[in-house]
């Protein structure tokens, strides 16, 4: 079924979603390698209890208990991966919301490229014309929201990915650190047949090195660069809040993101553009000389009574 999802993939996301894919098999691995690692952990502090030396059986029981806290900092930075990548099947769902738009402009252009080629002076070819000009108007708007949406939330997915690696390493540093304390109680200095090793006396140093441990992992705080962004600028619609750099044409067609997803809005008028008006004030800015309107001609021929339906 998996392999099936990936082939109705568009294009535009196929990449993206076997990222994704991998990344979740890798997230697993995790997961597995923790619940490995506390078993490991805990079949050590078994088999110390079983050598019946009294150093050993202590040594390998706290050294169990931090090898175990190591283990579930494994399960804690697969989490925190599943949050990464929930993030980039936000511009997964992107990718895959303007792959019609770009498919759409591709179709409508090809068309008219048949038809000139066939029949030149087939009247739909004006229609499809006045199509293209909106095709291209929604397709320009949608990938502008995809940059956006691609660079910021790029950002925001790898930021938690790299925070998360660090967290993993500093705790797992710090609690190995303590484990090489823990294993320093032990006296591993030779004896001859019939001696004994000295009382082992480590059992409180032990404890006391547990809960330094214990301490200090509560007491960690992230101290690495922080990630600039400007994504706190991006508005509805995955646009810049402001509006700089959207003409009024392009935001007539312009499709809306919702929920990662460029979804289309409704296209307001059906004049050609070819056939637009445009309004200008006189000079002086009063509205005594009124509003006169200047009209386009189209960049193509078109009969009279092709000319009378466009108004």
């Amino acid at each position: 079924m998996a392999s099936l999802r990936g082939m109705r993939q568009p294009e535009l996301s196929k990449r993206l979603y076997g990222l994704i894919k991998s990344e979740n098999h890798a997230i697993g691995a995790h997961e597995s390698a923790g619940r490995e690692r506390a078993s490991i952990a805990a079949q050590l502090s078994e088999w110390g209890e079983a050598t019946g030396d009294d150093a050993v059986s202590d040594v390998s029981d706290k050294l169990g208990v931090l090898m175990a806290e190591m283990a579930e900092q494994e399960d804690l930075f697969a989490q925190n991966l599943e949050d990464y990548r929930g993030v980039l099947k936000q511009i997964r769902n992107t990718e895959s919301s303007v792959q019609p738009s770009r498919d759409h402009k591709a179709k409508v252009a090809d068309e008219i490229a048949k038809l000139k080629y066939k029949e030149p002076s087939n009247t739909k070819i004006v229609q499809l014309e006045q199509e293209l000009v909106r095709a291209e108007a929604q397709s320009l708007v949608a990938e502008a929201q995809l940059t956006n949406i691609t660079r910021q939330k790029f950002k925001e997915a790898y930021d938690l990915h790299l925070a998360a690696v660090i967290e993993r390493a500093e705790k797992q540093a710090m609690l190995a650190k303590h484990a090489r304390r823990v294993l320093n109680l032990l006296d591993d200095s030779p004896i001859v047949p019939g001696e004994a090793h000295p009382t082992y006396a480590g059992e409180s140093a032990g404890s006391d090195i547990l809960n330094d441990a214990e301490d200090e992992l509560r007491a960690w705080q992230p101290r690495y660069e922080p990630i600039s962004s400007n994504a706190a600028s991006l508005g509805a619609g995955a646009m810049p809040s402001s509006g700089v750099g959207i003409s009024s044409s392009a935001s007539e067609y312009a499709p809306t993101a919702v929920g990662g997803e460029v979804q289309q809005s409704r296209i307001e008028g059906d004049v050609h553009p070819a056939y637009r008006t445009s309004k200008a004030r006189s000079a002086s800015g009063s509205s005594a000389g009124g509003e006169r309107q200047q009209q386009q001609n189209p960049p193509y021929p078109v009969s009279e009574v092709e000319e009378g339906a466009m108004f």
